[in-house]
């Protein structure tokens, strides 16, 4: 890794775990504004997402539908080089099947997310 690089199983998986598994708004919006750029953008299959607020409320939105002994968890560690690191994961509830796999994609610029894909393994079926 280059002394460059940032330590992109940090930044990720702080991503997963304070921005995409943390229920409380002022905690998560305070990892966003730690862990993003200030104008950041999150692609995910369906959607093109702008701003902190909204990657927020994305988050949010998703603990909540799916309840509250869902969880995302990193699946090995992150890699990355040249500004681009990847983060695989799964999610479900807690102790529970996993419900959907997945990874993703940052592209990182002077140590913070800058753009977030969302990627999300189809299931079969």
């Amino acid at each position: 890794m280059s002394i460059d690089e940032p330590d992109f199983n940090a930044l990720l998986g702080s991503n997963l775990a304070r921005v995409f598994n943390e229920r409380d708004s002022a905690r998560r919006e305070a990892a966003i504004g730690e862990l993003f750029v200030a104008n950041p953008i999150m692609y995910e299959p369906d959607a093109v997402l702008e701003g902190r607020a909204a990657i927020s409320a994305v988050a949010g939105a998703l603990l909540e539908r799916f309840g509250p002994d869902f969880r995302f968890t990193p699946v090995g560690n992150a890699v990355g080089h040249h500004g681009m690191g990847v983060l695989h994961w799964e999610a479900g509830p807690q102790g529970g099947p996993v419900a959907v796999t997945g990874a993703d994609m940052a592209e990182v610029v002077d140590g913070r997310i800058s753009r977030l894909w969302v990627l999300l393994n189809r299931t079969s079926g």
